[in-house]
């Protein structure tokens, strides 16, 4: 980003000079000293076959200052397990996968199912939430990162810059969301985000009045990424959805434990691009179908919490308001779009609006319908309440499943 301003109500960390990678590094490696660092890295095992992991991790192998890489791996039989330890040999860094489909840690999930607080739903939540409690049973990192796993335009500083402001021991920040503009082979991208998300927060403001939250919420110019940091205290005490609400999860618990001033984001790309989701139209169970609706619930369950009182009637008001600030921006995106060079396919742009209207209504009877949903999986706060020793055993696992017989 070219500018300085800082907007909303988070402090904004800028790309002002292009400061080398080199540069960065440097500084994370004296703050290591002080402050350890870890990432976290939630992969399906059909990423390993995929054209951007394998880059992913030989940028990984030059980073200096990382003390633990923890690698979620989904969907991977013993044979395919085998083969991720040794894709992931060539990290120099101490690394650990975590076979989540493998008998010791689905035995583990079992303990957890019995005492009615196993995580749901299959996902990226489940994977990244079992890396957390890994990361808080090993005690090797004290500033941990999260990125994906599908980045084709990945390069080492995205990480550097992403990790700085919870890595730096003289600044106060326990949490950090990246951001970046989402362009890719001459077009605009991350539709969820500019269609969905933003003219949904901005409905809400105008129907709700004022509210920190949603002043919050519109302060992040990604909401969306899937690439954050934060302290390792941090992963304690939150709860995070199983679904694709992940991504709101994570922030609206973040801005119920800690005061905005201690929350921040930062510029990490110049250039993002990574595996599209296709708007599967007609499959409410995946892609940006899936995920509107999911995050359109997200947000009816925090306001909820605030004591906000919603009703059928709301969701018709919430649809036409959206809908309406929705058109408005696929105009500003359009003139954006010409200006800069790129494509935008306002047919296509209309269309999601279509869908993600339609979905703002469903979510809203699905909020309805299941008052006693449980979207959350619990803190490991509330799972070391209840087996104390879990995060023992969890590690003690991943270590036999990494240097022992599978």
């Amino acid at each position: 980003m070219s500018d300085f301003y800082q907007n909303g109500i988070i402090t904004n960390f800028h790309n002002l000079t292009r400061r080398p990678v080199e540069a960065l590094e440097v500084d994370l490696v004296r703050f290591s000293m002080r402050r350890p660092m870890g990432l976290i890295l939630p992969s399906l095992y059909s990423e390993l076959e995929g054209p951007a992991l394998s880059h992913i991790v030989d940028e990984l192998a030059k980073v200096p200052y990382l003390s633990e890489i923890v690698i979620g791996l989904d969907q991977a039989d013993r044979e395919q397990f085998l083969h991720a330890r040794e894709f992931f040999s060539r990290l120099p860094q101490h690394h650990r996968i975590l076979w989540n489909d493998g008998p010791r840690l689905r035995a583990l999930d079992a303990e957890l199912a019995a005492e009615g607080i196993s995580p749901q739903e299959p996902g990226k939540g489940r994977n990244v939430w079992f890396c957390a409690g890994y990361v808080l049973a090993s005690r090797r990192a004290e500033a941990v990162a999260l990125h994906d796993c599908d980045i084709v335009t990945y390069d080492r500083s995205l990480l550097a810059r992403l990790i700085y402001p919870v890595a730096h021991p003289q600044f106060n920040y326990e949490f950090c969301k990246g951001y970046y503009s989402r362009i890719a082979a001459g077009k605009l991208n991350g539709r969820v985000a500019r269609l969905m998300v933003t003219p949904l927060i901005r409905a809400l403001k105008k129907i709700y009045g004022p509210l920190s939250y949603l002043d919050y919420l519109d302060s992040y110019r990604y909401p969306l990424s899937g690439e954050f940091s934060m302290r390792a205290a941090v992963l304690d005490g939150i709860r995070i959805p199983s679904d694709w609400g992940l991504e709101i999860g994570v922030l609206s618990e973040v801005h119920r434990n800690y005061s905005t001033k201690r929350l921040c984001q930062v510029d990490i790309a110049d250039i993002y691009d990574h595996k599209h989701q296709p708007v599967s139209e007609d499959d409410p169970g995946g892609g940006l179908n899936r995920m509107s609706l999911d995050i359109a619930k997200a947000l009816y369950r925090k306001l909820a919490t605030l004591g906000i009182q919603i009703n059928a009637e709301s969701f018709r008001t919430i649809k036409a308001t959206y809908y309406r600030i929705a058109l408005d921006l696929i105009e500003t995106y359009d003139n954006d779009a010409v200006m800069n060079g790129l494509k935008l396919d306002r047919h296509s742009e209309e269309q999601a609006v279509e869908l993600f209207a339609a979905n703002i209504m469903e979510a809203g009877k699905v909020f309805l319908d299941n008052p006693r949903d449980k979207p959350f999986i619990p803190s490991w706060n509330r799972v070391q309440a209840a087996i104390p020793d879990l995060l023992e055993r969890m590690h003690a696992a991943v270590e036999l499943d990494n240097k022992g017989k599978v």
